[in-house]
């Protein structure tokens, strides 16, 4: 009951709510555009029928992490608000291009190279998107935003990758079939746009936006991204938190893998279309687990602290790994799934909430890079793992039982050695401008004043 009436508050403040809305409209875009990638990339006749094939693939999808540093910097000295319109401006024009490649049969790899594109002005709207969260609301209301925001953002992706998917299903197999699903993107990426422009053109921040000369930006990004990592290392909480998320999706990276190689070859051999629609359900569960993640992080998460409640969400995710070494069982693929989304989702709420509280708005933006950089290079290098402990068939009891047990030492680790509170930091340290330190004093704390209109 406590949820839903915080839920209530948060959808009575109106930045917030087209905030939300634009996060929904953007991420039902990235659903489809990714289970037309996906398709493409994972379940077509020519591609990904062993482990190395699928890791190749899942690479090209998280290889945009290379712009991640830059991303944050950015979101700093840009208003943010305009991020998140032109940013989705691009992808529409993009994901546009994919599909017509694909209607012109392309060509597997072009459409793969068009995709880096669009993912990687992604990495813009997401870290915009968290970014931007404290600008709307006041920090009593955080943590059941940090819940219930990027929560419902992957339900929205599911949804929009159901309708890639059941477009998928109608069509039959072929060029025309995968490019419908880029054209519902498309058009979701336009619409987020188009919500983008309810919101005024400050109103995300930053509040202290840097004023150094665009021409400058390559040497400041370095010069930041180092400032940057000084800051969260000194502040503790945020860097432990980080590290957390990026060893968790290391392993979650792996499983994901294994995942698509289990729902091809070992449950649906032989036939790509139930081979597809199988591994929908397991991304569909991933997605219920998260939505129960919603409903248990902030009601139980406020008694242990946020710290412990990621510990304990790693021991569940192990628990879930023990279990899937038993069998490759439909039901307890299935089964799995929704424990290790609930588990993952639950971690990330935690750490979300460690972030954007335990960070002064001037480092914000670049606090979340960072958490992007992790994000996609853990995914990335779980990719290049996977190419070499993987089955082709996806399943090992000795691949999870090892997974289960990196996920025990991971949970250990942050128990025991993670700090509870950030430490004091003298802003002065670490926030430089043109004319040297800036003053700490006036800008102790960072946290904007909440949009209450």
């Amino acid at each position: 009951m406590g949820v839903i009436r915080e839920l209530r508050q948060l959808l009575r403040l109106q930045g917030f709510r087209r905030l939300f809305a634009v996060r929904l409209l953007s991420q039902a875009g990235d659903g489809a555009f990714q289970v037309g990638l996906a398709t493409v990339l994972f379940f077509s006749p020519e591609n990904a029928g062993t482990a190395r094939e699928v890791a190749a693939g899942f690479a090209v999808m998280f290889a945009p992490f290379v712009i991640a540093p830059f991303v944050g910097v950015l979101l700093d000295r840009w208003r943010r608000r305009q991020v998140l319109l032109w940013a989705n401006v691009v992808r529409c024009v993009v994901t546009a291009g994919a599909a017509l490649a694909m209607f012109t049969a392309g060509g597997t790899w072009v459409v793969a190279a068009i995709g880096l594109v669009a993912l990687s002005v992604n990495r813009f709207i997401l870290s915009g998107l968290s970014a931007g969260l404290p600008n709307v609301l006041d920090r009593e209301l955080l943590l059941t935003a940090n819940s219930i925001v990027p929560t419902l953002g992957a339900g929205a992706t599911f949804v929009g990758g159901g309708v890639g998917l059941v477009l998928g299903l109608m069509i039959p197999p072929g060029s025309v079939r995968d490019g419908a699903s880029l054209v519902v993107a498309s058009v979701l990426m336009l619409v987020a746009a188009l919500a983008a422009l309810r919101l005024r053109p400050d109103q995300l921040g930053p509040v202290h936006p840097r004023r150094t000369p665009i021409r400058d930006d390559v040497a400041v990004v370095l010069r930041d991204l180092g400032q940057g990592a000084r800051y969260l290392t000194a502040r503790v909480t945020p860097g432990q938190g980080l590290l957390a998320m990026a060893a968790h999706r290391l392993l979650y990276g792996i499983v994901f893998i294994a995942s698509i190689l289990i729902a091809r070859n070992l449950l649906s051999p032989g036939d790509l279309s139930a081979g597809i629609a199988t591994f929908a359900v397991v991304v569909g569960l991933t997605g219920v687990g998260g939505a129960l993640a919603v409903v248990i992080t902030p009601t139980i998460s406020r008694y242990t602290g946020p710290q412990v409640w990621v510990g304990l969400m790693l021991l569940f995710a192990a628990v879930s790994q023990v279990m899937l070494s038993v069998t490759y069982a439909r039901w307890m693929v299935y089964l799995c799934a929704a424990l290790l989304g609930m588990a993952a989702q639950a971690a990330k709420i935690a750490v979300d909430t460690i972030v954007a509280t335990d960070t002064h708005d001037e480092f914000r933006g670049r606090a979340f890079a960072f958490y992007d950089l992790l994000f996609n290079a853990a995914f990335t290098g779980a990719a290049v793992l996977a190419a070499f402990v993987v089955p082709d068939q996806g399943w090992s009891r000795g691949l999870f039982l090892v997974l289960a047990g990196a996920y025990v030492v991971v949970a250990v680790v942050v128990l025991t050695r993670f700090a509870r509170e950030p430490r004091e930091v003298d802003l002065a340290l670490y926030v430089t401008d043109e004319s040297g330190p800036a003053g700490a004093s006036t800008r102790a704390e960072g946290i904007p004043q909440p949009d209450q209109a």
